[in-house]
């Protein structure tokens, strides 16, 4: 089995900065495409942007320029670095992953998720 789990959520104030953080552990034999998405309350849950093994990334229009993905190979992490953050950034934050195990199995995981508030 494969994990992954969150951290470095928490409340700002708007114009602030966070950094998630996701650790990916398990049975990993390789990780392919790493992401977040967020969920705010009354909504469904929503791309925020993905990268690849390489490096390329992808971001939501809505962080585009706000907003750095980046991830270390080496410890299996993923890195969301969020700048001027706004009231409506407010969500909670999951996780996501193309994980192969040592079975070959790839399947898409997802992490706990953890809150991000942002006050005005």
């Amino acid at each position: 089995q494969v994990h992954l789990v969150e951290s470095g959520g928490g409340l700002v104030q708007a114009g602030g900065s966070l950094r998630l953080s996701c650790a990916a552990s398990g049975s990993i034999f390789s990780i392919h495409d790493m992401g977040w998405y967020r969920q705010a309350i009354g909504n469904q849950r929503e791309f925020v942007a993905t990268i690849t093994s390489g490096g390329n990334t992808n971001y939501a229009d809505s962080v585009q320029g706000r907003f750095t993905i980046s991830r270390d190979n080496a410890k299996s992490t993923v890195y969301l670095q969020m700048n001027s953050l706004k009231p409506e950034d407010t969500a909670v934050y999951y996780c996501n992953a193309d994980i192969r195990d040592y079975s070959r199995k790839l399947e898409n995981t997802w992490g706990q998720g953890t809150q991000v508030t942002v006050s005005s």
